[in-house]
């Protein structure tokens, strides 16, 4: 699941308070980095800034403060409390954990600088790591270019599709970190190739320096993934774009969705693979529908069995799904529909179930036909599948223990092509 806080990350990158500023030509601080920055990043996006980018400086408390703020609007509560429960339901995050305030600490801390598309502002913290400050200048005015030519905040503002939310945003920070990068290097021809280790290297180059960061660290791997992934992933489908497409930007077509960023024949082939659109049946009870994509599948198995093979193999051949997070008088339930491309996809998908049940909860199910059923001291979890349009469905119910097993028809799913 693609969480709507960090979907919405370059919204969140306001700043109320007065500070210094300085024009790309002018004087104050960091303005001799952004002029020599702008002519490299014009040449090579291959188009001019409409105006000059701005620079403000904030210092940590203005970031917290800000991170805060955003944080309480009540839209933006209503979502984060809707993920912090589905997150325990997966057993991504500790039952214990306020994904809130993980969130206000872990951001605090990640935050060097960043490019605010309502006011048009660059900002740099103070005092932020001199090794960190001119990539992180270079990097946010990648993104100042880009809002000048395509409308950031419409890209990445979808509703109740977390995961096109996530591929979306993939491209946008994916472009800054290619350019950068492209840059730094020299501008000299394939990135990867200047590297030893190619491509794979600056992926670990990009883990390892988040390593250095105390509490990103020592947050779930979730919250470290979701966070990692418009970078590795979405600078890695640049790489790729470039190779397929020269001379054309990633924003005239985005991807729809996670494994359209992370499968080139999801995405470049002449028929491209579209997630599948399933509207589950009113379920009582209902506070929030969202999806999770083939990415945040992929974590759901990692999380359990720590195999990144089985992990792999059960996301791929994801064709769609979609959840609804349901308030019972016993506590919080989950039922999930995931659409397969083939029975085979839905076969591993299942398998993998299994393995992270018994990873998790140290049980194993009781199989009847096609059925799966988890007994455990707290929760009940069903499994079925069946062929709706020519594709294998999968239903997954997480209920309290003792609640009727009849929270949804699975008959009344509907899947049908976008």
């Amino acid at each position: 699941m693609t969480m709507r806080w960090r979907s919405i990350l370059p919204l969140m990158m306001l700043a109320a308070a007065c500070g210094e500023r300085a024009a790309a030509t002018g004087t104050g601080p960091y303005a001799d980095k952004v002029a020599e920055d702008v002519p490299k990043i014009e040449k090579a996006l291959g188009v001019k800034f409409k105006t000059p980018p701005k620079l403000e400086i904030r210092d940590r408390e203005q970031v917290r403060q800000f991170v805060l703020a955003k944080l309480n609007e009540p839209a933006v509560i209503k979502q984060t409390a809707a993920e912090e429960s589905v997150y325990k339901l997966l057993g991504m995050i500790p039952d214990t954990m306020h994904l809130a305030d993980a969130l206000v600490r872990v951001l605090s801390e990640q935050i060097m600088g960043y490019y605010d598309p309502k006011t048009k502002v660059l900002y740099v913290v103070k005092d932020a790591p001199e090794e960190f400050v001119g990539i992180t200048i270079m990097h946010e005015l990648v993104h100042a270019l880009q809002d000048q030519y395509v409308n950031l905040d419409s890209l990445e503002s979808v509703v109740d599709d977390d995961d096109r939310a996530a591929a979306a945003q993939a491209v946008v920070e994916g472009q800054a970190m290619y350019e950068q990068m492209y840059i730094m290097a020299g501008a000299g021809g394939n990135i990867a190739a200047q590297m030893p280790g190619g491509w794979e290297s600056i992926r670990a180059t990009i883990r390892e320096t988040q390593t250095t960061q105390p509490v990103f660290s020592s947050s779930p791997m979730v919250i470290q993934e979701t966070l990692l992934f418009p970078y590795i992933n979405g600078g890695d489908f640049v790489h790729r774009f470039k190779a397929h497409e020269p001379g054309k930007l990633p924003f005239d077509k985005l991807p729809v969705s996670t494994t359209q960023l992370m499968h080139d024949s999801a995405y470049f082939s002449k028929t491209p693979d579209v997630p599948r659109e399933i509207v589950l049946p009113k379920i009582p009870g209902t506070v929030s529908t969202n999806d999770l994509g083939e990415f945040s599948t992929r974590l759901f198995f990692y999380q359990h069995t720590r195999d990144r093979e089985l992990s792999t193999r059960a996301a791929q051949g994801w064709a769609g799904d979609r959840y609804a997070l349901v308030k019972t008088p016993a506590g919080d339930a989950l039922v999930w529909v995931s659409v397969w491309d083939t029975p085979n996809d839905a076969a591993e998908f299942m398998s993998a179930i299994d393995a992270a049940m018994a990873a998790r909860y140290n049980v194993r199910p009781l199989v009847k036909g096609e059925k799966r059923h988890f007994e455990t001291a707290k929760r009940t979890i069903d499994v079925d599948v069946r062929e709706m349009g020519g594709r294998p469905v999968v239903l997954y119910v997480d209920e309290p223990a003792g609640t009727s097993t009849n929270m949804v028809d699975f008959a009344q799913v509907k899947v049908t092509a976008r």
